[in-house]
């Protein structure tokens, strides 16, 4: 289950209420009256099958509380009650298969950001990468594998060529675009670090033999780039955060661009080619797997009636299960909605 918070305005609160009434999926539903200072309001708690939360959504989104009021969801611990089994009962589709994408636009906008920590992490990764390369260590490549931060910015370019949301798509672009040469170029001062104090010589790219698959593209370099794709992007909607390591592990973005700034000093181009073609095709082939995934999940949310994209503002409550058109209501509810929370009925995606 999610659990939501809901900043309402009081003249919203009423209906917000009579949405959460309506929704066989919303439980546990709590109201403190004028408790929100900024922006002023009051506080609305419900736990929210998995399955209902991008109606729910919906319903807040019409009732223009991002700009009246907030909303928040987030995951919920241990739910024992059972009324929240009876609201997971009501849900139309198992919860770990429902995506909702309000909250995964939002993870793809923090994961698109440049910062010095992505910065760092990228950094280091190739750092660890080139010393992989030089020492024939295929522990350190693997570390530097699972180091390496650049899923998420890939994850959100395609949550972005999805949605169609130029903005993310050209933050998550432009990360790529800075943090990639600006890693290699301090990969490449370590390199030539190492190499004066005498740790490694120029030489030691031709351990790079020992990881031919590292640089040699071919028609598997694409597979597993989007087997790895799709796993991440799957992953990454159930919130599987184990599975996500093996992803790290099975493509070799970060070992290839380690090993093409180790192989510019060793003058052996062909190699620095070979590897910015293997760099490419994973990081293509990873975009394209999570572009494939979204869009069939989209499919497969719309047919059954999912509320999968933001729906355009509108006046007055939602209506659900047949229930009448809304009538005034008081400026400040009760603190009973005047409908029971339904609990023998299914969701309406």
């Amino acid at each position: 289950m999610l659990h939501l918070r809901v900043i309402s305005p009081s003249e919203r609160t009423g209906e917000v209420l009579h949405m959460l009434a309506a929704e066989p999926g919303a439980t546990h539903v709590t109201l403190a009256l004028s408790a929100a200072i900024d922006p002023p309001g009051d506080v609305i708690e419900a736990d929210v099958a998995r399955a209902c939360a991008n109606d729910v959504l919906a319903a807040l989104t019409a009732l223009d509380l991002v700009r009246t009021g907030g909303i928040l969801f987030e995951p919920t611990g241990t739910v024992l009650s059972r009324a929240g089994e009876r609201a997971d009962a009501a849900a139309p589709t198992r919860p770990d298969g429902t995506v909702v994408w309000e909250q995964l636009l939002g993870q793809a906008r923090e994961g698109a950001r440049l910062t010095p920590t992505f910065l760092a992490f990228l950094a280091i990764a190739f750092l660890l990468s080139a010393v992989g390369v030089a020492t024939a260590s295929p522990m350190t490549l693997v570390g530097a594998m699972v180091v390496g931060p650049e899923f998420r910015p890939l994850a959100a370019l395609s949550v972005g060529l999805v949605r169609r949301d130029i903005g993310l798509v050209r933050t998550s672009a432009r990360t790529l675009a800075i943090s990639f040469p600006a890693a290699m170029v301090v990969t490449a001062l370590a390199t030539l670090l190492w190499i004066r104090l005498g740790w490694i010589g120029v030489g030691d790219v031709e351990n790079a033999r020992a990881f031919d698959f590292i640089y040699e593209v071919g028609p598997f370099s694409l597979v597993v780039a989007l087997l790895a794709g799709a796993a991440g992007m799957l992953a990454l909607v159930t919130y599987s955060s184990t599975v996500l390591v093996g992803v790290f592990i099975s493509v070799t973005t970060v070992p290839a661009a380690g090993l093409a700034v180790v192989a510019v000093f060793a003058g052996k181009w062909n190699v620095v080619l070979s590897s910015l073609a293997q760099l490419g095709v994973n990081l293509i082939g990873i975009v394209l797997a999570g572009v494939a995934v979204l869009l069939l999940l989209l499919l497969r949310d719309g047919r059954q009636g999912g509320s999968v994209m933001r729906r355009e503002p509108r006046s007055g409550p939602p209506r659900r299960h047949g229930a009448p058109a809304a009538t005034a209501r008081p400026r400040r509810p009760t603190l009973r909605p005047d409908r029971p929370i339904p609990g023998e009925h299914e969701c309406q995606d």
